[in-house]
C-alpha cells in the first residue's frame, strides 16, 4: 500500500508542479508578491495531496508571523521546503544555488527573492549572504534557512553552518529555531512517502546581540533538543 500510495502522490505531485510552472509562467512579469501567492498555493496543496500518503502535521508553538524574524528550522526532508515554506507566508529563503538551474521552477526561486548560496564558495558566500542581508535589513521581510545546509537524516549528526550567525549578525533580528521530523515521513532521497503526522515545533526565540559563540551554541541545542524528544516519542 506504502508504494502504491507513493506512487499516486508522485505522480500528482510532479503533474501538478509542472502545471504551475509552466502555465504560470507569465505570473513572473507581475509584482512578486503574485509569485509569494503561487508558492503558497503549491505549498498548500501538496500539503492536502499528501493524505494520498497518510501524512498530516502538527504545529505547536507561536509562529511569529506579525514579526519580521529569521526560521532556523531543521531539515529533513523537501516536505520543510514546501509545507512549511507556505505555512509562513513565504519568507525569502536561503537555498542553494543550483536550485536556481533547474528548468522553469528555478525562475519562480529567482523571481521570489530567493537568496542563492553557493555552498562551497568559502569566504565569498558569507560577504554575499551578508550582502543579501543588508538588504533585507533595509526592506524588512522574514527569511527561512537551513542552518545545517543540507537535508540531513535522522538520528544522524551533522554540523550547523555559520551562514545563520551572519544573518543574524547583519540584520538584528530574531531568530525563531524550528524542530521538525520530517525525514520520518518523507525521507531524504527517496520517493517512498510513509503514513505519519510530522511534528513541527516552534521554540524559544533567540534575540540579537550574542556572539557568535553563544549564538551557534545556543542555537543547535534548542533545536537537537527537541528533535531527540520528538525522535523518542517516535520510538515510544
Amino acid at each position: 500500500m506504502v508504494y502504491l500510495r507513493s506512487f499516486l502522490f508522485n505522480s500528482l505531485f510532479y503533474l501538478m508542479t509542472t502545471l504551475i510552472v509552466v502555465l504560470l509562467l507569465p505570473l513572473l512579469l507581475l509584482p512578486r508578491q503574485v509569485v509569494w501567492c503561487v508558492a503558497r498555493f503549491w505549498g498548500w496543496t501538496t500539503s492536502k495531496m499528501l493524505y494520498i500518503c497518510g501524512i498530516d502535521h502538527d504545529i505547536i508553538g507561536d509562529m511569529h508571523l506579525d514579526e519580521t524574524v529569521i526560521y532556523a528550522a531543521k531539515h529533513q526532508s523537501a516536505w520543510e521546503t514546501i509545507v512549511l515554506y507556505a505555512t509562513l507566508k513565504a519568507p525569502i529563503t536561503v537555498m542553494k544555488r543550483e536550485l536556481l538551474f533547474l528548468p522553469f521552477i528555478g525562475f519562480f526561486f529567482l523571481r521570489a527573492g530567493c537568496i542563492a548560496v553557493n555552498r562551497s564558495g568559502g569566504m565569498k558566500a558569507l560577504r554575499e549572504l551578508r550582502a543579501a542581508a543588508l538588504r533585507i535589513r533595509d526592506n524588512p521581510r522574514s527569511i527561512l534557512i537551513f542552518p545545517q545546509g543540507t537535508r540531513v537524516m535522522p538520528r544522524t549528526p551533522h554540523d550547523y553552518q555559520i551562514g545563520i550567525f551572519t544573518l543574524y549578525d547583519t540584520t538584528g533580528f530574531t531568530v525563531i529555531p524550528i524542530a521538525l521530523d520530517s525525514g520520518r515521513v518523507w525521507p531524504r532521497n527517496s520517493w517512498l512517502k510513509f503514513p505519519g503526522r510530522v511534528q513541527v515545533r516552534f521554540l524559544e526565540p533567540i534575540k540579537p546581540g550574542l556572539t557568535r559563540k553563544q549564538f551557534m551554541s545556543t542555537l543547535e541545542t534548542r533545536i537537537e533538543s527537541e528533535v531527540a524528544i520528538l525522535e523518542a516519542n517516535e520510538v515510544a
